[in-house]
């Protein structure tokens, strides 16, 4: 057999090699992420729940969901162990925050203007933003043509003997 008829047989079984590696891996890592829970670190179940680790055995973990609500889990069944900071964002909406500027609830109080100017501003009329092009302003009808048009609303209109009235 030549080389070239065993390259497709070896390349697949280096591929086969590298993904069960990288798999025993993943294993491996949450593996021993499962086996550093303490009591107290908060966790999220492969289920989606936040729960806080109340005690750890060899297989089983006792997790505490509420008040007075005990569960008790597979270590298998823990997805992740969470930071404090991160179970307290995701649980309780704490937002752990290093920088000390305080933001305001409203736009007030970034703006310093002055109370005058402030009045002043208030007082101008109303400006026009619309679009009007010069071909516009030019087909706007005269107030002849608006006279000539309503005075043709108010005459009868001449119809064919149909009346709406009932």
């Amino acid at each position: 057999m030549s080389l070239v008829t065993l390259l497709p047989f070896i390349v697949l079984i280096g591929a086969m090699f590298l993904m069960t590696r990288s798999a025993k891996k993943k294993q491996q890592q949450a593996a021993d992420m499962r086996n550093h829970m303490q009591p107290g670190s908060g966790v999220r179940t492969i289920g989606g729940m936040y729960a806080t680790v109340k005690e750890v055995s060899d297989d089983t973990v006792l997790l505490d969901a509420g008040p007075g609500v005990d569960l008790l889990f597979a270590k298998n069944a823990i997805g992740a162990v969470l930071s404090d900071d991160e179970y307290n964002r995701i649980v309780h909406g704490v937002e752990h925050d290093l920088k000390s500027d305080v933001v305001p609830d409203d736009a007030s109080s970034l703006t310093e203007a002055d109370e005058p100017a402030a009045a002043a501003a208030s007082d101008d009329k109303a400006v026009d933003f619309s679009k009007k092009d010069e071909k516009d302003e030019a087909e706007e009808p005269s107030d002849d043509a608006v006279a000539a048009d309503a005075k043709a609303d108010d005459e009868p209109k001449k119809t064919d003997g149909d009346t709406e009235a009932k």
